[in-house]
């Protein structure tokens, strides 16, 4: 049984920064690991994705600049750097990952695990 964990969410101002972290139970080194997020009333969108068989990297338009998903090659943990954070950030944010995979994906229904979501709030 494969799990997500992810921490890191909180309350921030406009312009400030946060970092999330997931965890993911598995040795399997290919993977592909993203972030999602989904906010009130809308759909859960991809915000990046990572393939740790090359990590190779996709970000959304609008979070391109302000965001950085990257990984600690010891310890397997996923993090996705926060920073310019704007009120439209404000969502659930979501980790999940594909595991045995040869190449990495950008839509949530291609990721079969998820962790619980942490709540991320950008107030203005």
């Amino acid at each position: 049984q494969v799990k997500v964990v992810e921490s890191g969410g909180g309350s921030v101002q406009t312009g400030g920064s946060l970092r999330l972290s997931c965890v993911v139970s598995t040795t399997n080194y290919k993977r592909c690991m993203g972030w999602f997020r989904q906010a009130p009333g809308k759909e859960r969108e991809t915000v990046a994705t990572i393939y740790t068989g090359g990590d190779t990297t996709y970000y959304t338009n609008s979070v391109k600049g302000r965001f950085t998903i990257y990984r600690d090659y010891v310890e397997g943990t996923l993090y996705l750097q926060m920073n310019k954070l704007k009120p439209e950030d404000t969502a659930i944010y979501y980790c999940a990952a594909a595991i045995g995979v040869s190449r990495c994906y950008y839509t949530p229904d291609d990721f079969l695990y998820w962790g619980q979501g942490t709540q991320v709030t950008v107030s203005s």
